[in-house]
């Protein structure tokens, strides 16, 4: 018996839980990248103003947005650590961020001006936050000592969904971007996270 209420069950076998979580990697930096890949083109080439007329970013000030949301996706895991110890548990901060995270991607896909990018940016690096220094351990924890010789092969599995994530959607977003706008180029991405979610 473990001193742990969260502690995994005695197994052998491959938890069943790292499907979901791999998955869910894998939506997650498809969603990410693919979004971050089109972010300088949309917002010197496809914003608009509360009337529906272009109004896009000088190069400057798109580079400024870029590196501040960047910046923000690699300070927020602070946070998002602290809620996870002190208060949620690794789960349920994955769950209540990954949610705030696909709020973002529709705030993108729904209101093409600055006020939306602002919104959607913003709850896109809180919901990042809330995974970054999560999920790695949460893949750790589902293994006990008798099915610990697994975990080698799921970490391969679980960096090969990231890679694989931000390889094929930094290939397909920016069609989807030309072919359909930047309402489908931010919304196929926030639908794969909400289904892995």
């Amino acid at each position: 018996m473990s001193n742990y209420l969260t502690a995994p069950r005695a197994s052998k076998s491959m938890p069943k839980g790292i499907p979901y979580i791999i998955g869910n990697e894998l939506a997650e930096r498809f969603s990410f990248y693919g979004m971050k890949c089109i972010l300088m083109v949309f917002m010197t080439k496809h914003l608009m103003d509360s009337n529906g007329q272009a109004n896009p970013m000088s190069d400057n000030e798109a580079t400024y947005w870029y590196h501040m949301f960047t910046s923000a996706v690699y300070y927020t895991p602070i946070f998002g650590a602290i809620i996870s110890d002190a208060f949620l548990g690794k789960y349920r901060t994955i769950l209540a961020l990954s949610i705030i995270y696909c709020l973002g991607h529709f705030a993108l896909a729904l209101d093409e001006t600055r006020l939306g990018l602002m919104v959607g940016l913003t709850l896109i690096s809180i919901g990042a936050g809330g995974i970054k220094p999560c999920v790695s351990a949460h893949v750790g924890d589902q293994f006990g000592k008798t099915n610990s010789h697994l975990l080698e092969k799921v970490f391969s599995w679980f960096y090969l969904s990231i890679n694989l994530g931000a390889f094929i959607s930094t290939m397909l977003t920016p069609i989807l971007l030309i072919k359909f706008g930047s309402q489908v180029a931010f919304g196929i991405p926030g639908i794969l996270m909400l289904l892995a979610t």
